[in-house]
């Protein structure tokens, strides 16, 4: 980092937030204040192809960058296009863009890439998986992925109001796309929902349950609040997150009254019963902390929930500089009073190579934020170790920069180690990307990958899908 006129590394300032105004672009000229606001309106005008995007931006952009983004959806992308206009509004948001900018844009760069952003040498990392971090080998029923002792992870639906490229659940979230035939959930969503619950008031360790998908937005809120509602009437549940980036990329959601007055009778039981209900969102760059993302935040906080937390992903040319996560803490903390909770080292999906980062520079941005922002808003940089779960990017036990291979180690057993001896005395792996190597690094991993990426990994999900489809989550009575 260079040093600011303050004499400091990083210099302090305080930020208004600011509404980037939607009518710059073609497209949305005409639309009034009202419509922006209304929900209803903005899931109705989400951006799901290269030619609705051309009829919002208009001549804007060149042809090449619609040509690229063509390109990248029929031969690289794991997720299909989906832009709320909110989101989309907030790429180079201080003008008009031209072509130039909005390649530049960070936003752009994780919620809409391009072919021309990819890695042409390693595209993806050898060992790559599409559910990279094992969460299906952890259901303890459908979708609850059971890895730590105390804490579940409750998938309850596979789609999201926005689609993120780098999303670690992209083997089950979104729609198929031309790269990825999507994993499909065998059982019904009612019943799914019961098999969850069920396990949960037979696992009397399980204290702490993430409630996520997929996005808690996309589940319409009658059925989501009866599901929250009867996990408070299990005795051992003490903790319920509830996971959505929509806070960010669809504000407008968080916003409806009938939505918070049912939000405000959750948390009213929850802290009767003493019960701590929070909410997790998804947001990687300052200019998505808009006055619309400060307004919901600020009506949930209102409604009862405890603490509203952000969990981004560190990825280069989006967040992968001091000043930038620093200007996003702070956007947050200062302009919505969201706390700023934790930066994952992007998962190691097919296709992700151009936004991970390794490891080594991880700990170094690590320690360039440490001493701005108080103790409790400060966030860690973890890295989630397929088979073990998060861990603080300084805990590894062995580091290869040359290979680029890192291991871990943890203290507790994954629900699919309960009867391993060995389990606490096994390394495990994670990979920094090949590009990022010393040359001999790039050289070993030339001589020694297997680069045949779908045929691998193609055979494994069919092999899952069949499985799960022969296969009926059983039911406590059973």
């Amino acid at each position: 980092m260079t040093t600011t006129p303050t004499g400091q590394p990083y210099a302090y300032v305080r930020r208004e937030l600011v509404e980037p105004e939607w009518r710059r672009l073609p497209g949305w000229r005409d639309v009034t204040v009202e419509q922006w606001r209304d929900v209803q309106w903005q899931r109705a005008n989400c951006v799901k192809t290269v030619a609705q995007l051309q009829r919002v931006m208009g001549d804007l952009l060149s042809e090449s960058f619609y040509a690229d983004l063509l390109r990248d959806q029929q031969e690289r992308a794991t997720m299909s296009m989906l832009l709320p206009p909110q989101m989309l509004s907030t790429m180079v948001p201080d003008r008009v863009p031209d072509t130039d900018s909005f390649l530049a844009d960070p936003v752009r760069r994780y919620m809409l890439p391009v072919f021309s952003d990819r890695r042409t040498d390693w595209p993806s990392h050898p060992r790559a998986s599409r559910d990279s971090l094992h969460e299906q080998d952890m259901w303890a029923t459908e979708g609850l992925t059971h890895r730590y002792p105390t804490k579940v992870l409750a998938e309850i639906l596979p789609t999201c109001p926005q689609y993120c490229g780098h999303c670690t659940r992209m083997d089950l979230v979104g729609n198929s796309t031309e790269q990825v035939t999507k994993l499909k959930f065998a059982t019904r969503p009612g019943q799914r929902l019961d098999d969850m619950l069920d396990y949960l008031r037979r696992t009397p360790q399980v204290r702490d349950v993430v409630v996520s998908g997929g996005d808690v937005a996309n589940m319409p809120w009658p059925r989501l609040e009866a599901f929250l509602m009867s996990l408070l009437e299990i005795e051992n549940i003490r903790d319920i997150r509830l996971a959505t980036k929509a806070l960010m990329g669809m504000p407008q959601h968080w916003l409806g009254a009938d939505l918070l007055a049912g939000l405000a009778r959750v948390c009213r039981v929850a802290r009767s019963r003493g019960v701590m209900v929070a909410v997790h969102t998804h947001v990687n760059a300052a200019q998505s902390v808009t006055p619309l993302v400060a307004e919901a935040a600020g009506a949930v906080l209102d409604a009862g929930v405890r603490d509203v937390r952000n969990q981004g992903v560190l990825m280069a040319g989006v967040n992968d500089s001091p000043a930038q996560l620093l200007d996003l803490c702070f956007a947050l903390l200062d302009g919505a009073a969201v706390t700023p909770y934790y930066f994952y080292l992007c998962d190691m999906i097919p296709f992700a190579e151009h936004w991970r980062v390794p490891v080594g520079r991880a700990q170094e941005l690590q320690h360039a934020i440490l001493g701005y922002l108080p103790g409790f808003a400060t966030p860690r940089i973890v890295c989630d170790v397929p088979f073990v779960g998060k861990r603080w990017v300084h805990q590894l036990a062995e580091y290869d920069t040359e290979r680029g291979i890192s291991l871990w180690r943890k203290n507790y057993r994954t629900g699919i180690e309960t009867d391993d001896p060995d389990a606490l005395d096994r390394s495990h792996a994670y990979y920094d990307p090949i590009h990022t190597l010393p040359e001999s690094g790039r050289r070993w991993w030339a001589e020694n990958a297997r680069l045949d990426w779908h045929a691998e990994h193609t055979a494994a999900a069919d092999s899952r899908r069949l499985a799960l489809a022969q296969v009926q989550v059983p039911s406590v009575t059973s």
